[in-house]
């Protein structure tokens, strides 16, 4: 690709007020009305007695930086792509960013949870009015874990160095909800100081998200999968509370060494994998181990209510030599054990697959470095928390936005909805009281496109009794 020859001179002027960046938004603000966004926040979010009306107006204050972080906003400098031509005609109330850093600010932790609430209302509306969860009849995976986002400077409340080493980082907790056919979506976030255990609050936290799935998929399966910083009893216990089952990884104890010692050689499946992945521990590909399982009770040092039975299902991957020459065998083989407690009656192999695709939990995360959770922009701590259940609200806006858009989006990064759906830049003309988006001739994702923006116009769907 090069500059055209007959545009070797390229003029540039800034004066066309009928043009808008962001086309996409249209549908997508559509559809957040249809499912009551701005009533939500309206009726949850209450901040008064601060100076200026700083909480005055909240819907159009949390609508505003939605929808700059649902066009790429990673901080509130960011939300001024929205105040140009012919946005103004095309969308009312947007703030500055100004306004919305002095509205961050005001919030407190009791504001933060009245913004949670929206958060998981406005999920169960998505998941009523679209196929947000496809398959969330028969089983829902929600996945239980915690990020670190490193931030810089001396002025970012709450950030410290913890896990990171020599790096000062915020310590998120996010639940994810997903099907074997779906992506995730946001149930739930909370932002949290960065020394801050893993553990600290996660019974809480899935009481929350266990919640607002039961209100979304009232009788289905529902497997909480975690890594072994969430084994724990209480964990355990919230999950049984809701009717899940969990699938956690276990640490290394004198119990999970001696149930895995106990294993018998002849009780081992062979399993190949076809889509090798990637051993955690040493960066190897893997695409042969064993499998095996043997009855187990966890928490067995904890008071005998609290006991949890359930099976240890035990995966044991030969450890290689790095050194060995090609095609040298070693005079004993040494395996590696990767041991998951299970409390479901899925099939061995099918619980070893599910607890495996917990993996997933890190698209979610992906998705969060790459727009708005790139640094949290504020210095303060209860700025910073609002932010992020926002961009988990937006992060759900966009994946709903997929969906609507066809089979290839709904499985598609935010990253690449954004660039197919979103940042389309298009003209405004004004006839009769209407008005018609004018987008680039030959734009390869129209049908794409075209669908939210004729999904948003029918009247919702449904839910089936």
């Amino acid at each position: 690709m090069q500059l055209s020859h007959a545009a070797a001179a390229v003029d540039v002027a800034f004066d066309d007020p009928n043009l808008i960046a962001d086309a996409g938004l249209a549908p997508v603000i559509a559809l957040a009305e249809q499912i009551g966004l701005p009533e939500l926040v309206t009726q949850h979010v209450a901040i008064s007695g601060v100076a200026n009306s700083a909480g005055a107006n909240p819907a159009a204050k949390v609508m505003s930086p939605l929808a700059g972080m649902i066009a790429g906003a990673d901080s509130t400098t960011d939300v001024d792509r929205l105040r140009h031509a012919g946005n103004s005609v095309v969308f009312d109330q947007i703030r500055a960013p100004s306004t919305l850093g002095t509205f961050l600010r005001v919030f407190t932790h009791g504001h933060v949870q009245q913004l949670n609430a929206v958060l998981r209302k406005a999920l169960v509306a998505l998941a009523d009015r679209t196929l947000l969860l496809p398959g969330a009849d028969e089983v829902v995976f929600v996945d239980l874990d915690s990020t670190h986002r490193q931030v810089y400077g001396y002025q970012k409340h709450g950030a410290a160095v913890g896990r990171l080493k020599g790096r000062k980082t915020p310590h998120p907790l996010i639940a994810t909800a997903s099907t074997p056919i779906a992506r995730p979506v946001m149930v739930a976030i909370r932002l949290r100081k960065g020394k801050t255990a893993d553990v600290r609050g996660a019974a809480r936290f899935l009481a929350e998200a266990l919640t607002t799935v039961r209100a979304i998929a009232p009788h289905a399966r529902i497997i909480v999968r975690a890594d072994s910083k969430f084994s724990t009893a209480e964990v355990a216990a919230t999950a049984a509370r809701y009717g899940a089952d969990v699938s956690l990884t276990t640490g290394s104890n004198p119990s999970i060494t001696a149930a895995i010692a106990a294993v018998p050689d002849t009780a081992r499946t062979p399993i190949h994998y076809p889509n090798a992945f990637v051993d955690t521990e040493t960066g190897e590909l893997v695409s042969d181990a064993e499998v095996a399982e043997i009855p187990y009770t966890a928490f067995t040092s904890r008071p005998r209510h609290q006991h949890v039975h359930g099976r240890l299902i035990v995966r044991r991957v030969r450890r290689r030599n790095p050194k060995a020459a090609a095609g040298q065998q070693g005079l004993f083989d040494v395996w590696r054990y990767h041991a998951v407690f299970v409390t479901s009656r899925v099939e061995m192999l099918q619980a070893e697959s599910f607890h495996r695709d917990h993996a997933i939990v890190e698209q979610v995360i992906a998705d969060a470095a790459a727009s708005a959770l790139a640094h949290l922009p504020c210095g303060s701590f209860t700025a910073n928390a609002p932010w992020a259940v926002l961009w988990a609200i937006a992060h759900n806006l966009t994946r709903a936005a997929g969906v609507l858009a066809g089979v290839f989006h709904a499985r598609a990064t935010t990253a690449t909805i954004r660039a197919h759906l979103i940042t389309v830049p298009a003209r405004l003309a004004r006839s009769a009281r209407r008005l018609t988006l004018h987008l680039p001739e030959s734009w390869p994702w129209r049908p794409a496109w075209q669908a939210p923006h004729a999904a948003v116009c029918r009247p919702p769907r449904q839910r089936a009794a």
